[in-house]
């Protein structure tokens, strides 16, 4: 089973025949192959989803039903929420070079670092699993007689991840600069701080997902997405009793 999906058949000149001819181009979904096309792209509109992103979440997935119905598939095809986040991870490296004390190289290595491996590796494994385990487990049963439509796209997948980034972008990679001169001292109180950042951070990528993947009608027992929270919380706990996370993730971050 392809893990990427192919082009949505609702595209002109498109072969949904099992002996049709599939071209590696056709195998990258259709946001990363549009990602060059600037004046197509409508940042207004990606610039309104990150606002509720953090706003209001559930509001972004009601515009998934409207998308489908348009272009017959769950996932967007506008790169825009891309290129913005892009330009966020880039401004974050600038300034955490700058705390750090970095060259103008170094700087643009850790942006390459947080957009590529921060941003689109994690999203390339968060999406093959995420989309292997909600067409394994969470598929309504009347929904596998029809996987062509009632299946989650690997590239929905990846916007779940793109969606849910977003927040923890703003808690770990901006509050958590911000915050620095506290979380970095020597005292639990500091500790506290910089745990429950990590916390919110991650209770809100997850929180992200269980949305993301809930908001498709063909899926059961989406609460499941939701367990990871309860060992975040426990480990959260645990750390308190004198595991400073924020200290020793920044220490291999940004070890030289």
């Amino acid at each position: 089973m392809a893990i990427l999906p192919l082009t949505s058949p609702s595209y002109p000149n498109h072969n949904t025949g099992p002996s049709a001819p599939v071209s590696v181009s056709n195998r990258i979904p259709l946001i990363f192959r549009r990602l060059h096309r600037f004046q197509q792209m409508d940042f207004e509109v990606a610039l309104w989803q990150l606002s509720y992103l953090c706003l209001a979440p559930k509001r972004v997935y009601r515009n998934v039903y409207y998308h489908k119905q348009t272009k017959n598939t769950w996932a967007r095809d506008d790169p825009a929420i891309l290129i913005l986040l892009f330009g966020c991870l880039f401004v974050a490296a600038m300034a955490w070079s700058f705390v750090y004390s970095y060259s103008f190289l170094a700087a643009v290595k850790l942006a390459f670092v947080m957009i590529l491996r921060d941003f689109l590796l994690v999203g390339v494994i968060s999406a093959t699993l995420l989309r292997l385990f909600a067409n394994r487990v969470l598929l309504s049963p009347s929904s596998h007689s029809s996987s062509t439509d009632t299946s989650v796209e690997w590239a929905y997948a990846f916007d779940v991840h793109t969606n849910a980034f977003f927040p923890l972008y703003l808690t770990l990679y901006i509050a958590q600069l911000f915050l620095l001169p506290i979380i970095s001292k020597d005292k639990w109180v500091c500790l506290l701080v910089g745990n429950t950042l990590y916390l919110a951070g991650f209770a809100q990528y997850i929180y992200g997902v269980y949305l993301g993947l809930s908001a498709l009608p063909f899926l059961i027992r989406a609460e499941i997405l939701l367990s990871p929270l309860l060992p975040l919380f426990a480990s959260y706990v645990v750390s308190l009793l004198g595991f400073n996370i924020a200290n020793h993730v920044l220490q291999v971050y940004f070890a030289s």
